[in-house]
């Protein structure tokens, strides 16, 4: 594994992970192709997608800039009562969200929270299989939205 400047883990070929508890993945597409896939692959895997907000436009709508920017609100209930049954303060992080925005170098980039820092942070004991099955399936759909 190799640390980069931002105090991240580079895991795999375009993972990285953040002491903040946030994954990071390197998109090849752009900002369109990257929310589309997102949103394709998502609903094969059965998750709903509960909102998307565009954060360039909401910028400016008051006058900002910002580089493009869209956070996709998703989940699944089956996987996400897990969570909160274990603590239902996890419903504060429930559901998931994806932040898909481009760098001032133009590269995209897919970030999402990891299920290992949702764990530590909502005291999750005796979720560990289902925190197991959400940090994979995480990690399955960004590879194929990103690469």
């Amino acid at each position: 594994m190799k640390r980069n400047s931002e105090n991240a883990v580079r895991t795999q070929s375009a993972f990285y992970r953040f002491r903040n508890g946030i994954v990071r993945v390197q998109s090849t597409y752009s900002i369109a192709e990257t929310v589309q896939r997102f949103e394709s692959f998502a609903k094969e895997q059965g998750l709903n997608i509960v909102a998307k907000v565009d954060h360039q436009a909401g910028a400016t709508s008051v006058g900002k800039k910002l580089r493009p920017t869209q956070l996709i609100i998703f989940g699944n209930p089956r996987a996400g009562t897990l969570l909160m049954q274990c603590n239902q303060t996890a419903g504060i992080d429930l559901p998931q969200k994806a932040l898909i925005w481009e760098d001032e170098k133009g590269q995209v980039w897919l970030d999402y929270n990891s299920q290992e820092y949702l764990f530590t942070r909502h005291q999750l004991k005796g979720c560990e299989p289902a925190i197991k099955i959400i940090e994979d399936a995480l990690s399955s759909l960004a590879q194929k939205v990103t690469q």
